[in-house]
């Protein structure tokens, strides 16, 4: 398979070819997680892979609690399916949980506390409640708890990675923390080795094709696991090469992959990015640079013709609607600009309000 082809299969995998379903349930449970630490960039990543959904739309099915955004794995915000958190977090979570000890050295803490913290926040959300980040840092901080610099997160983080609180939809503008017990109060659970084929078969059909070293850096398993998983998957997997690298992808998929022609207006923190270790089929490594500008880990938002990024953009959102500006990464014609508007209009639609594009 050429890299054209394999591109197109790709944003076919990740549900960017209008073939998504028609819900946020359906949307995350295909993926098995969806890159989530900025909520802004979540909402539009689930927005552009449901035409005509308003942000209020999406919202109001977060609410539904057949998701959940936590910690699975690499120590990172996804959002996953409410009923899959326990085992991810017992089978990719826990690893972030090795460097835990270190890192509370560093800021100041120690294990007796960490766990105190848990408890508090365990009897804080019990029977229904939910509270804000800034209701949960005045719990701690009124059971004697310091929550000052990098504290107060590492004992959010600390209590969803052990499964007592998930992170539920904002209020207003503020992050809100629940009971993953309560929110998720049927979880599946499989075996071991189930789940790892579980997490094999969702990763490479949702963004396959792909290699075993992305699988491994997008789950932060050993390569022992990825390799176990991808065995457990079986037959629903396929190897295939994409110009001379061994990838796998859903073998049900492979007979209608196609070159991909079109535009695509996607946030910084989409699975098209962060989904991969490699992601020359994307971007150049000057692009990538620009992307991720310093290579500190924050993404820019992407514009991406025929598969390909060729610019970024930022939005600012004022009384009057949005605007956004454009900034290239490549020489763009005016129709190429036109197109640009056209990819973004769904964004402002999303929104709700009217869009303004600015071309620097």
């Amino acid at each position: 398979m050429d890299s054209r082809t394999a591109l197109g299969l790709r944003l076919s995998s990740l549900l960017l070819r209008g073939n998504a379903p028609a819900s946020v349930g359906e949307i995350v449970s295909w993926f098995g997680a969806m890159q989530s630490q900025d909520a802004n960039s979540m909402l539009w990543s689930l927005g552009a892979r449901l035409p005509g959904w308003t942000m209020s739309d999406v919202n109001d099915a977060l609410e539904k609690r057949t998701v959940l955004r936590t910690w699975p794995m690499r120590g990172t915000v996804h959002l996953v399916p409410a009923a899959d958190a326990h085992w991810m977090l017992e089978l990719m979570g826990v690893r972030a949980l090795a460097g835990a000890e270190k890192r509370r050295a560093t800021i100041g803490l120690d294990a007796a506390t960490a766990d105190r913290a848990v408890a508090l926040l365990g009897d804080a959300l019990a029977g229904g409640r939910r509270l804000t980040r800034s209701e949960c840092m005045a719990t701690l901080a009124s059971g004697g708890i310091e929550v000052s610099g990098q504290r107060g997160y590492h004992l959010l983080w600390y209590a969803s990675q052990q499964g007592v609180t998930a992170i539920a939809p904002h209020v207003g503008k503020e992050q809100t923390f629940v009971l993953l017990d309560e929110w998720a109060p049927a979880p599946s659970r499989p075996s071991r080795a189930e789940a790892l084929g579980l997490i094999a078969l969702r990763y490479f059909r949702s963004h396959g094709p792909a290699t075993r070293k992305d699988f491994a850096g997008w789950t932060g398993l050993t390569m022992a696991d990825c390799k176990t998983g991808i065995a457990v998957a079986g037959d629903a997997l396929a190897a295939v090469d994409v110009d001379g690298v061994e990838m796998i992808a859903s073998a049900a998929a492979l007979g209608s992959a196609s070159p991909f022609r079109g535009w695509l207006a996607l946030p910084g923190f989409d699975e098209y990015m962060l989904g991969y270790k490699d992601r020359s089929l994307m971007a150049s490594p000057a692009e990538l640079a620009a992307i991720v500008p310093g290579g500190n880990g924050v993404f820019q938002s992407t514009l991406v013709r025929d598969g390909r990024v060729v610019a970024t953009w930022k939005r600012v959102l004022g009384s009057k609607g949005v605007t956004v500006t454009v900034l290239p990464l490549t020489s763009l014609s005016e129709r190429d600009h036109r197109a640009i508007e056209k990819a973004l209009t769904p964004f402002a639609d999303f929104l709700g309000v009217p869009l303004t594009v600015k071309n620097p």
